[in-house]
């Protein structure tokens, strides 16, 4: 394995070396990613803010995600479902969020989905998403970045499933990185302190 592919920090803990040396992608890392993430406004949330960073790299949205939270009301479903025009008007205006009108429409109408969907059943969007998730024992350990793929067939059946229930800005490589994030998949490379 390369040097490059891990990083070993100060406290001589070996990462992926995909957080450089970014304070913040180094707590994210060891703090959340890989790490099984529950909970119906949890795994929305996530949803909502792989579909901002869809073409942006992950640590501008990760830097902004307390103005994201305080922007979309702690990204509360029943909330946000209830948004109007005035209120992606007042999103376009906030500085804190990525101002795309696009992922902001896509955020509301994702929020009414997962509305309709919870209403009668809690806990229904984090059951479905989760459905999807690969075996744990599915695939060697990745070694190199290399190894990571970008798309899995468990991605592209949950982007399929979730876009044929309505929902938007959610490609298959943007459900990879969600999958990755909520830890759904433990992309930890071999090394990492934090591989299981």
């Amino acid at each position: 394995m390369s040097r490059s592919e891990l990083l070993v920090g100060d406290d001589g803990r070996a990462r992926c070396g995909w957080i450089g040396d970014d304070a913040e992608y180094r707590r994210y890392h060891d703090e959340e990613w890989g790490t099984p993430l529950h909970g119906d406004q949890r795994i929305f949330e996530k949803i909502s803010l792989e579909g901002f960073q869809a073409g942006l790299s992950w640590i501008t949205i990760l830097r902004r995600r307390p103005g994201f939270r305080a922007a979309f009301d702690g990204f509360d479903i029943d909330t946000i479902a209830e948004y109007d025009a005035t209120h992606v008007e007042r999103l376009m205006l906030d500085a804190r969020i990525i101002r795309n009108r696009a992922k902001v429409l896509a955020t509301i109408g994702n929020a009414r989905v997962v509305r309709a969907m919870v209403a009668d059943d809690p806990g229904a969007l984090d059951r479905f998403v989760w459905s999807f998730a690969p075996p744990a024992d599915g695939r060697p350990r990745p070694r190199t970045w290399s190894d990571v793929p970008a798309v899995t067939p468990e991605s592209e059946a949950l982007s399929a499933a979730l876009k044929k229930l309505g929902f938007r800005f959610v490609g298959a490589t943007t459900m990879y990185a969600l999958m990755q994030s909520a830890g759904m998949v433990d992309d930890h490379l071999e090394g990492c302190w934090r591989a299981a």
